[in-house]
């Protein structure tokens, strides 16, 4: 199919216009191949025949398709019916019942059991096993049942052909369906037609549709410039005069900072001097050293204590006797604080 073009750009361009006029209609076929080929006629002579081929493979395979899937009618059978009795008269007698009367010969009815799974089989059957089922009935009396068996089938195939024909004329009368059963092929070919000239009409309009857009969204940024451009010329002034304004200020800012940043690093060195430096490397180096000896004397009490029994395992007793001998000792150095209070007040008596 060729690339669908826009008919502006042949009105704009004669003779890109008469160009591809002439690819698409006297040189190149719809599908894009030429017309002057030498070898056409030798390839439509193929696509003939292998036309032919797949209209007979079609009709083997409907056929075969139709006695696979075609299953024996039911049986029909009369039921009881009652006469009705007008008002007034005595009921009639039933009539009576009929035994049901198989619609085909037993004999077809086997060949219809038989023959799909012989068509369709799930693995291929023994030699002998295919030679005793060709020789005994119902497959060795085919040539007797074969009328009867064309008639199911073509039975079968119009009425899959009348609901081909319901499907591409649904508004058709179904009793005058059966008219359209002739032109099943012609009526598939209209519609493949149509459906390829529908899907290029799709795919033109889509790039049609696509260059309008492209088209819309250029006036569109055409538009939105030119607003622009009135609306400088309306605010220019006062917006080119705010721009400066903020550009000093951001200039102000930024020279503030580098001032501020100028002044920490003078403060830092007026405040940071190498003595004061070193200094601060020799307390840091003290800190290390004290914080070294604290935990050396941590160490040390925490060993102390743990020979009174202090922060040990099974040192309970021993620490509730230290304890108590504390407890004991400050009640006899409170005894001998009065004591000696009480030697004070008799010597200033």
């Amino acid at each position: 199919m060729f690339p669908p073009v826009h008919d502006a750009v042949l009105t704009n361009n004669p003779d890109f216009a008469n160009l591809y006029n002439k690819l698409t209609k006297a040189i190149l076929n719809p599908d894009g191949s030429t017309k002057e080929d030498p070898s056409a006629k030798e390839r439509e002579h193929v696509q003939e025949e292998l036309k032919a081929y797949r209209l007979k493979a079609a009709k083997q395979h409907l056929i075969t398709r139709t006695i696979a899937t075609l299953s024996p009618p039911e049986q029909s059978s009369t039921a009881n019916r009652r006469i009705a009795r007008p008002s007034g008269r005595p009921q009639a007698q039933a009539q009576p019942q009929q035994a049901p009367k198989p619609s085909l010969p037993e004999p077809l009815l086997d060949l219809l059991l038989i023959l799909p799974p012989l068509l369709n089989p799930a693995e291929p059957l023994p030699q002998d096993s295919l030679s005793l089922l060709l020789s005994s009935p119902p497959l060795s009396d085919l040539e007797s049942l074969l009328p009867d068996l064309t008639n199911l089938i073509s039975s079968a195939l119009r009425s899959s052909a009348l609901d081909l024909a319901r499907i591409a004329h649904p508004s058709t009368n179904p009793s005058y369906l059966h008219r359209h059963v002739a032109s099943l092929s012609q009526t598939l070919t209209t519609l493949t037609d149509l459906s390829a000239a529908s899907t290029a009409s799709l795919h033109s309009a889509r790039i049609l549709t696509l260059t309008a857009l492209t088209a819309l969204l250029h006036d569109y940024t055409t538009a939105l410039g030119f607003l622009l451009r009135v609306l400088e010329a309306k605010h220019g002034v006062v917006a080119r005069s705010l721009e400066l304004r903020a550009s000093s200020a951001v200039l102000q800012a930024q020279r503030t900072e580098l001032d501020a940043e100028i002044g920490r690093w003078a403060l830092r060195r007026d405040i940071y001097t190498p003595e004061a430096i070193s200094a601060l490397r020799n307390y840091a180096s003290h800190l290390r050293d004290a914080k070294v000896r604290a935990e050396e004397r941590l160490r040390g009490l925490a060993a102390e204590l743990g020979e009174y029994g202090v922060g040990v395992d099974g040192g309970e007793g021993k620490e509730k006797t230290m304890k108590e001998m504390a407890r004991v000792y400050r009640d006899m150095m409170r005894q001998v604080a009065d004591a000696e209070g009480d030697l004070d007040r008799l010597e200033r008596a």
